[in-house]
């Protein structure tokens, strides 16, 4: 079973979109760059990523851990998903690919290290 890791949201202000998730989640932040800023809620990793829009999202990313990120590719391809991010290590041995379904919704998949 893949278990919902990570939600990803695209921010165009990291600093504003911070303050409101600081003041909506009731925590700081465990990591805080420029790059990203990520909190941890029960085990559910809520990140800002200031380059998503970069990326063409325009709405958060849910990421689910899988254990084999090849095998679990060709199966949501094999169902109808499109690749729309091609795997790469995010680091720590970290690989994770994102997909489209079919209404155009971003999933992404992330395989631990």
């Amino acid at each position: 079973m893949n278990i919902l890791q990570s939600i990803v949201h695209p921010v165009r202000d990291l600093d504003a979109a911070k303050a409101v998730h600081i003041a909506l989640l009731g925590i700081e932040p465990h990591t805080d760059r420029p790059y990203y800023v990520g909190f941890n809620m029960g085990g559910v990793e809520i990140g800002l990523d200031p380059k998503g829009h970069e990326k063409g999202l325009r709405a958060p990313v849910p990421y689910f851990r899988v254990a084999d990120l090849d095998t679990a590719l060709a199966e949501v391809m094999e169902a109808g998903a499109q690749i729309s991010g091609q795997s790469n290590d995010v680091g720590g041995g970290t690989c994770i690919a994102t997909v489209t379904d079919a209404d155009g919704n971003t999933l992404g998949l992330i395989q631990s290290g």
